[in-house]
Parts: C-alpha cells; structure tokens; sequence
C-alpha cells in the first residue's frame, strides 16, 4: 500500500483506505481503443462506461488517482452547473437550457447509482443548503426556487430564518434554499471506488505517467517521459492540470486556488448540534464558504479562492476567521488539517466538454461543480464514442471565449474582476 504521504496532504488522504499504486506506462501499447489522460472522476467515469461495453481502455495519470481536484474538493454534490441556468438559457435558449438541467439531474442519479451498485464506502448523506446573507441575496434565492418550480419542475424548500436555526446552529444566514436531491460525500474514496470498478471492468491505469505530447491523426498517440500509447481515440481529462497538451483547451480555463480546513473532532453530540440535519452548506458571495461535517465529527470549512499560483498569506488565520463568522462557538477549536488544490473556472462558468478532432474528446470547465457533473461527462463522452453523440453535442453548442491576456496577463485581470466581486459581496 502508498503511503498517504503520496497525496497531499490532507484529512481525506489521512482518511481514506489507499489503493495499491499502479505502475507507470513503459514502452508502447497499441491494442487500445481508448486512451483517457486523468484518473479523476471524468476519466474514471468515461473509463468504465467504456470498458462495461467491452472497449479496451487506458488511462494515464500524471501522478495518483484522485491526485487532483477529485481527491481535494469539498465534496458537495450539487444538481446544475457552475452558471445560473439563465446562463445557458441567454447562450443556448430555454428548451436546450431546460435539456441540460434535466442532464445534470441525472448526473445526480448516476451518481448515486455508482455507489450503490459497487459498494462506494465515500460517507454519501443526503441534502444541500444554499445560505443567503444579504438581502439581495435572500430575494434572488427565492425567486429562483419560484423559476425552478415553474420553469424546470425541479422543487426547492425555502427555510426562513428560524426553520433553518432547527437544523443549522449560526445566526449569519436570512434563510436556506435547501435541496434534498443533492448531498454531499468524501471525494478521495468516491475516485478509489470508481477506480476499483474500473480495474474490475479491465481498464488498465498507470500512474505516475504524466502526458508530455498529444500527437493528433488517424490514431491519437499520447506520449509520456517513458512510453506512448496509440489507440483509436482519446479522452483529454486533465481539467485546471493540463500542461502545453492541447493549447486550445487551456485558453478557456482559469486554474483557481480554493482551500479547505478540517477542524479537530467535535465529539458526536457538539458536532449533531452544529448541523443537525449533516447537510451540506454553501452561502451565495461570489468567493463563497462552503461547510460540512466529517464522518469523525470534524467540520469541513472550505472558501477563501486564490486566483494566483500562490496560497493566501496567512491562510490559517484567515480561515479561522471564516470560520468564526459563521460559528463563533467554535473558537476554542483548532484546525488540524489545511490543504488546497485548483478547480477549473471557464470565463461563464458553464461546463465545456466537446471534441478536438472526431477521435480527440475533451471535458472541463466544471467550474466548482463537478463532484456529480463529471460523472455526467464521463458518460456522454463515453456516447459519443460508442456512436451515440446526441446529448455531447447539445453541451459542444455552448460557446466558450478565451481568457483575456493570454498566459501573462490572464490571472492579474482576473484578480482585477475578482477584487470588484468581493467588493459587491460586502458593501451590498
């Protein structure tokens, strides 16, 4: 078994029952129909779709399973994507918009389906809060359930602010959007089950084979320091991790920091107190917090979104205040585990998934909700090879601009926007 030291660390890799490591790609496979880049939700969820309807599938992975965002997040599960759905209704119009959202439903579905049917053990619980504290905010929650309702047939509860007391022990919030269908689970367990389940479906993975070249033509070859592998198509799941693989792809994506504490243990009773329902929360600023609760009774308190290479200064003592903010009972608590990693931020926040060529398919662009969208994505791409392109092509209509200043100047400019944003959030 690896060490957990093989991850970074955090309290999902101190937690989770490790997987045996898998060798690293040496020399040349040519019997492969399918060759994935990244052993994350999407191209684990694309590998087994494949390798249940019989394909031959490789997956190259730069360093671990779950190494990258999927073994990092926050772990809420969310039905929708990272835009409003008004989004994608002003890009692709009400009736495909409509199409999508029941899209992410059963991404949600799927989901759930994948625990249950390979006995995932990632602490799965039900339930989902969004948290307004502003005014604005409140009104702008709550004509959305009024929209979800009438628009997407999808039922929300609205909790006033004394309903939401009952299940959430803070008084920073006006009131709750909370949603049954969505939850909220460990991230690092659920990529080990669906790596388990690939293995058993005969999906070869190989770690620590990072691709350095993507050579596109009739049969893609994607090269590693030590080996290549040839095959009918390829997948290109790398997300905010691609590195001068497939430029074209990189230019549409933002990799932005975002940062999680795990307090000590509560103990059962003070931690059943907190949150008494053991819903997921998350609050509606633009740089949001989002909060949870452990299996061992730790709180998970993650935000405070960095839009450099370089973590906050200070980030312990400025996730303790986060922390105190929302639960100033929790002050004479520790944190014991701090780590953070990057999601994929596309410029309208809607996921982009799609092709390069007709044998090179790409998905990304989850934008902080991809913990149930990969699994989505894993499947439609998993479609469109086996022929069946319908529902990937709908997501491919959704036009994606570049960010603005290239490699250099991109993340200052959005530092600029996101400075604007944090104002918005504070004064009004």
């Amino acid at each position: 078994m690896p060490p957990a030291s093989a991850y970074p660390p955090s309290w999902y890799a101190a937690s989770a029952a490790p997987l045996p490591e898998q060798a690293a790609l040496r020399g040349t496979l040519e019997d492969v129909d399918v060759c994935i880049l990244g052993a994350g939700y999407t191209g684990l969820s694309a590998a087994l779709e494949l390798a249940e309807a019989g394909y031959r599938v490789v997956v190259l992975e730069a360093e671990r399973i779950g190494w990258g965002a999927s073994g990092r997040n926050g772990g809420q599960a969310i039905v929708g994507y990272g835009c409003e759905q008004s989004t994608l209704e002003n890009l692709l119009g009400h009736d495909a918009a409509r199409v999508l959202f029941d899209l992410s439903r059963e991404g949600m579905d799927l989901l759930r389906a994948r625990i249950a049917r390979h006995g995932i053990a990632c602490d799965w619980r039900d339930g989902h809060a969004h948290v307004p504290i502003k005014p604005r905010q409140e009104r702008d929650l709550r004509a959305g359930i009024v929209e979800m309702a009438e628009r997407y047939d999808y039922p929300l509860l609205w909790w006033d602010r004394r309903r939401l007391r009952d299940e959430l022990e803070s008084g920073r919030y006006l009131g709750a959007v909370y949603d049954p269908a969505s939850g909220h689970l460990h991230p690092l367990e659920y990529a080990f089950g669906l790596a388990r389940a690939a293995l058993a479906a005969g999906v070869r993975i190989f770690e620590q084979s990072r691709v350095v070249e993507l050579v596109r033509g009739a049969k893609p070859r994607l090269r590693t320091a030590r080996g290549e592998v040839v095959a009918d198509f390829a997948v290109i799941a790398g997300n905010a991790w691609l590195r001068g693989i497939a430029p074209e792809l990189e230019s549409r994506i933002m990799p932005v920091g975002t940062y999680i504490a795990a307090t000590a243990p509560l103990g059962a009773e003070r931690a059943a107190a907190l949150i008494r329902n053991d819903m997921a929360v998350a609050d509606v600023n633009w740089a949001l917090d989002y909060f949870r609760l452990s299996r061992d009774h730790r709180l998970l308190f993650g935000g405070r979104a960095s839009y450099s290479s370089y973590p906050p200064p200070n980030l312990r003592g400025v996730m303790r205040r986060r922390i105190g903010a929302v639960f100033p009972q929790l002050d004479d608590l520790p944190i014991e585990y701090l780590w953070g990693g990057y999601v994929d931020i596309s410029r309208n926040r809607a996921p982009h998934w799609g092709r390069l060529a007709p044998n090179i398919y790409f998905a990304q662009g989850f934008s902080g909700h991809g913990v149930a969208s990969t699994g989505l994505a894993g499947r439609l791409l998993a479609e469109a090879i086996r022929a069946q392109s319908t529902r990937l092509d709908l997501f491919a209509r959704i036009p994606h601009a570049t960010f603005p200043g290239g490699r250099a100047l991109r993340t200052p400019l959005l530092v600029l926007a996101m400075a604007w944003y944090r104002l918005r959030d504070a004064l009004w």
